[in-house]
């Protein structure tokens, strides 16, 4: 079974590496910048790069991980596999790479490390539909050009280009949803829920309120400020 993103396909019947991260979430369509310097993690690029040169990104469960950073401490479920777009090998066998998130999915089984292999991987199973359906997600495009074509949302420095996005009817709405994730949402356990939500409808339910919330607190924030003060003074 496979899952694409754009031209890029997911091979789930086999096992893909997993790369664990403190307090990092990759999502769908973002691309994340890593520098590899560990030995396991050095042979984990080099081995993807001879195959589809997918890795998945994984996050730990709990604080375990301070403990047995180096054994296998316990991961979250749900993971976005990646793609290499880029990668630059340095002369000390370090990697810079350019990984792109392609698709959702969730941790089946995980494999034991043994003396060849130093890095973990898993077999995944996909989490949610490849395509998504327009009329799943109606009224959508609307909500979210309300709340971002009015201030103050309008001054945040990605509205623009969201706003381009959802006027742009060849573009689809679940991949704006993605965009708006990715671009205007920074809390790393929301952005984990909504990696692991399945239903776009939820996750556009979800980005709706991170978006409304994030409104008043700017809103909360304007009202704060004293526009009457003599520009380079302060009340402290």
């Amino acid at each position: 079974m496979s899952e694409s993103s754009e031209t890029i396909r997911v091979n789930f019947g086999r096992p893909m590496p997993l790369f664990p991260l403190h307090g990092v979430v990759l999502l769908p369509h973002a691309v994340m910048p890593l520098h590899i310097f560990e030995p396991r993690y050095r042979q984990m690029v080099e081995s993807a790069l001879d195959g589809a040169g997918q890795i998945a990104i994984a996050t730990f469960e709990g604080e375990r991980w301070k403990q047995e950073y180096h054994g296998t401490p316990p991961l979250r479920p749900v993971v976005c596999v990646g793609h290499i777009v880029q990668h630059e090998r340095l002369f000390d066998g370090r990697y810079n790479i350019l990984l792109q998130g392609v698709c959702r999915a969730m941790i089946k089984e995980e494999n034991p490390t043994d003396s060849e292999r130093l890095f973990r991987e898993a077999i995944l199973k996909p989490v949610g539909a490849g395509e998504v359906d327009e009329a799943e997600l109606p009224g959508v495009r609307d909500r979210m050009l309300d709340l971002l074509e009015a201030p103050p949302l309008t001054e945040l420095a990605a509205a623009k280009g969201i706003v381009d996005c959802l006027q742009n009817e060849d573009a689809p709405t679940a991949a704006v949803l993605e965009l708006i994730s990715i671009s205007i949402v920074a809390d790393n356990e929301l952005k984990y829920r909504l990696l692991s939500e399945a239903d776009p409808a939820a996750r556009a339910a979800m980005i709706e309120r991170e978006l409304i919330s994030l409104r008043g607190l700017l809103k909360r924030a304007e009202l704060q400020v004293d526009h009457e003060a003599p520009r380079g003074v302060t009340w402290n």
